[in-house]
């Protein structure tokens, strides 16, 4: 039940990506002439009809009248002319279709390659990015031009075809439409100059147009229309919550890089696209390409004993990884096993993967093993009963893998030669040193460790060449009659025999034993490198510490100079100073496509910097740009995955910082607006009273100046000069306090008595209640504070006011300031009024609890408390409510560090808010 809710929420999902991206539309045919263009035109026509908003983005006619005839009429965007070698190019004008914004374009040609300089390369890239940006495409495309039927088509038609299209474009797929012509009727239409020109019609006819042929490609086009139109109903069914109609499951491709690699790769991905699975390459490595890496302990100390292979070694790598980048491109995963037994690695990846189905080249075999019954194709026969065998079978490569094969066999890896003829002698001087000073007289076990200790070094060929040697050795040297390989003894036979089956047994599980070692040294070296990249990005709590984090792990890790370029960031690296020019546009093409460049790919190959991009779910974020020394060949497989999943990682911290940054600042934003909100709210009663006074006073000057005394006249105008000042200040102090929290703010402090903000605050308080009494208790000799003297009026106001509003008539609302320790100052206002409960005293701080029960409410607790504690603690202070005096009332308690910066904690906050 979990696999199919699983497959019908996939379903689900491809087909929301479907509706909300633009649509594609493809009129396939098996070759030229067919009629193609003219059936998009013909269909776009009737689509205008009916009103829909379509245009031609390009449309190639060939000079065919008819073609022509049917596009006239539909609405044209203009080509972009194109400067190249001094003539002018013409091609389709992106920018512009992209602008316009179409319902359909028209886009003909999907395999077509753009002029030097377009954007894209090709076309087809053209059309992603018209379908990323919504608008509908229908387009035109060969049969042959598709990617994984390259070597099918090679096969029918004897022709490469350089210009392909990738079949993950047509999982895009929201039509295809198959335009069909007998092979004989296209062939007239040839005859009769209708696709090329009679002198290039005559060459066709002798070599693509030939009727078998065009018999071939229709096939190939009907069963890719057939496959796409089951891979929809299976589709539609999932999504429905139907139940699947032949649904098959993983498809293993098994590559050994020894010739056809990549065919077999396209092989055996048509073969899973058929029927609907997923799929994977693998290759299975025993021990060969990493006997010199024995005793390496990094990737790269691997990677290079592996560069002193042999050539055909180096070639065999080379080609594994053109056919795992090959099937990446087509959507497949890949995989390097490691393991002495291929047919169990092959059959435990099938299990892992649960696949149904193995796909294995015509492999190599050898006579003996023939014999033995012990080719890799008898032991997967005889083994992988539940599995499905498909061998694809090509003479060419099967000759020349028998020929590396035989050619691989004679040789032996640098160093392994000298190790066997040391140790072989060796083995003869410790033998006969023990039966002349010890008197041992079975020396067997003196060769048996000789070849122990090479199995344990070098490769299975090497240690039976040992085996061979010291069998030899041992007999002519140590067995009667000496210095001849004769055996006189019977009990001699036996011993030399069983001597030579022991060595070889034991020499072949210290191989077996060694490629486990150096298989779980490279994982090590993996998971440590990760491990490292891993403690050090958890740590970074900025971009730039994770490009300097990344940038350190990277270097010493792969021992190569690595530069870092994330949102722009370039962090404190100075390999840029080692980017050219044309480093810096393979880096920038990197970026922009989001794919590899630079050394070690088939894109801006002049660069000696290998390029990759950094990604996040929906986009690029970045690029790394990586330089190994120059005498450093291809990179390995476990190379190039350890620095792909260190970018990668890389690229998800950088992603990390980048969110923790948005919702730091949303944060803060959102703290910004309570604190402004909770100040509007708290100041606004003062600004309606000096202009309800202002606004009296000029309205009784201007209706009954002429009835007024000159001293009647001049009060009023004092009293609007003084309600002026006094709206000016609320209004500085206003916008004071509404920058208060803003990213950016630095407070304006300056030396002032603490005793002048309280007398100024209490005056302030009685010009407006006028019948508040105020007693102050200030401890005398206080030195000045170092504040923002407006913000904490403004706070010791709030407070005072709170205190008097209820405080019973009469009685007074004392203000008590002292010392205490620590250097900071105490600022108590008490009040006598009813008290606050002790559950609710930290509530009174909350701006909703206060606007509605305190600020606003009759018998509220508080009144612009929270402004005041965000005012204090600007000034790294605190505010907290207490009981009262004789536990009547409330006590606001305010606490201020002394100013300066002798407080560094108030320094460190100031220097971080410039």
């Amino acid at each position: 039940m979990g696999a199919e809710r699983t497959e019908q929420a996939d379903a689900l999902l491809g087909e929301l990506k479907r509706q909300t991206a633009g649509r594609l539309t493809v009129f396939l045919g098996a070759a030229p002439g067919v009629g193609k263009t003219y059936a998009m035109l013909a269909r776009a026509r009737e689509l205008h009809r009916q009103g829909v908003d379509i245009v031609i983005g390009i449309v190639e006619t060939h000079g065919r009248s008819e073609t022509q005839t049917m596009a006239e009429g539909l609405p044209l965007l203009p080509r972009k002319q194109m400067g190249y070698q001094g003539r002018q190019l013409e091609e389709m004008d992106l920018d512009g279709l992209l602008a316009r914004k179409p319902a359909i374009a028209l886009v003909d040609e999907l395999a077509h390659r753009n002029a030097p300089g377009s954007r894209h390369e090709r076309r087809w890239q053209d059309v992603e990015e018209l379908l990323d940006a919504g608008i509908d495409v229908y387009t035109t495309v060969n049969i042959q031009h598709l990617e994984s039927l390259n070597d099918v088509v090679h096969q029918i038609t004897g022709i490469r075809v350089s210009e392909t299209v990738p079949d993950a474009l047509f999982d895009r797929l929201r039509d295809i439409r198959l335009v069909d012509l007998p092979a004989r009727e296209l062939i007239e239409r040839l005859n009769h100059g209708k696709v090329y020109l009679p002198e290039q019609a005559a060459q066709a006819l002798q070599a693509f147009f030939s009727p078998s042929n065009l018999t071939a490609l229709r096939e190939l086009a009907i069963q890719t229309v057939a496959e796409h139109v089951d891979t929809d109903l299976r589709e539609t069914r999932a999504a429905r919550g139907m139940e699947g109609i032949s649904i098959q499951r993983h498809v293993l491709i098994a590559i050994d890089g020894r010739g056809q690699s990549e065919y077999l790769v396209r092989a055996g991905a048509k073969i899973a696209e058929r029927r609907g699975a997923p799929w994977s390459v693998v290759t299975v490595e025993t021990g060969r390409s990493a006997d010199a890496a024995l005793h390496t302990d990094t990737l790269n100390q691997v990677a290079s004993s592996l560069n002193k292979a042999t050539h055909i070694e180096q070639q065999r790598l080379i080609e594994i990884d053109k056919a795992f980048s090959l099937a990446r491109n087509l959507g497949g995963e890949t995989e390097v096993l490691h393991n002495t037994d291929v047919t169990q690695a092959l059959l435990d990846a099938a299990e892992t993967r649960g696949a149904r189905a193995i796909v294995i080249g015509r492999t190599r075999e050898h006579p003996i093993a023939r014999i033995f019954n012990r080719t890799l194709t008898q032991q997967l026969l005889q083994r992988c009963g539940r599995y499905e065998l498909t061998i694809v079978n090509t003479p060419q490569a099967r000759l020349h893998a028998r020929r590396l094969s035989a050619l691989a066999g004679r040789q032996l890896t640098g160093r392994e030669p000298l190790l066997i003829l040391l140790v072989s002698l060796g083995s003869v001087g410790t033998a006969a040193l023990a039966e002349h000073l010890l008197g041992l007289q079975d020396l067997s076990m003196v060769f048996l460790v000789a070849v122990l200790l090479v199995a344990s070094r070098a490769s299975m060929a090497s240690a039976v060449i040992t085996a061979a040697l010291s069998f030899l050795a041992y007999n002519f040297f140590f067995i009667e009659p000496r210095y001849t390989f004769y055996i006189s003894a019977q009990h001699g036979v036996v011993t030399v025999v069983l001597f030579l089956a022991a060595a070889l047994i034991a020499g072949r599980l210290a191989s077996r034993l060694r490629m486990q070692v150096v298989a779980l040294r490279a994982a090590n070296s993996y998971t440590t490198a990760m491990q490292n990249l891993g403690r050090k990005l958890a740590k970074a709590a900025d971009l730039g510490q994770v490009i300097a984090a990344g940038s350190s792990v990277l270097q010493s890790t792969l021992h190569a100079k690595t530069w870092i370029r994330i949102n722009g960031e370039t962090g404190p690296s100075t390999a840029a100073n080692d980017l050219t020019e044309k480093d810096l546009v393979a880096a920038n093409w990197t970026q922009q496509h989001g794919q590899t460049s630079g050394r070690y790919t088939d894109t801006l190959t002049n660069s000696s910097w290998w390029f990759l991009p950094v990604r996040s779910d929906k986009d690029t974020l970045g690029v790394v740009g990586l330089r190994f020394p120059s005498g450093m060949g291809r990179l390995s497989f476990e190379q190039r995955r350890l620095a792909e999943s260190m970018v990668e990682d890389i690229g998800q911290a950088a992603l990390r910082t980048r969110l923790v940054s948005e919702l730091e600042e949303a944060r803060v934003t959102g703290e910004t607006e309570r604190l402004r909100s909770a100040l509007l709210s708290s100041v606004s009663h003062d600004l309606r009273s000096p202009l309800s006074s202002m606004i009296g006073a000029a309205d009784s000057l201007a209706r009954y100046s002429a009835d007024m005394g000159p001293e009647d006249q001049q009060s009023l105008l004092e009293t609007i000069h003084v309600e002026g000042e006094r709206l000016d200040r609320y209004i500085q102090n206003l916008l004071d306090m509404t920058r208060l929290g803003q990213q950016g703010l630095t407070l304006t402090r300056d030396w002032i008595g603490i005793d002048e903000l309280v007398g100024s605050a209490s005056r302030r308080l009685q010009r407006y209640e006028p019948n508040v009494r105020i007693q102050h208790d200030i401890s005398p000799d206080l030195p000045p504070i170092h504040v923002h003297p407006a913000l904490i009026e403004q706070a010791l106001f709030n407070v005072m006011e709170n205190a008097a509003k209820f405080s019973p008539p009469e009685v007074p609302v004392l203000v008590q300031i002292r010392q205490i320790e620590g250097n900071k100052l105490r600022i108590d206002i008490s009040d006598r009024g009813p008290g606050i409960p002790e559950d609710e005293r930290r509530r009174i701080f909350d701006m909703f609890y206060s606007v509605e029960r305190g600020d606003r409410g009759k018998q509220g607790t508080g009144l612009g408390l929270t402004i005041v504690q965000g005012i204090v603690g600007a000034h790294m202070g605190s505010v907290e409510a207490l009981p009262g005096l004789e536990g009547k009332g409330t006590t606001i308690r305010l606490t201020l560090p002394w100013g300066g910066y002798a407080n560094q904690e108030m320094k460190e906050h100031d220097e971080r808010s410039q």
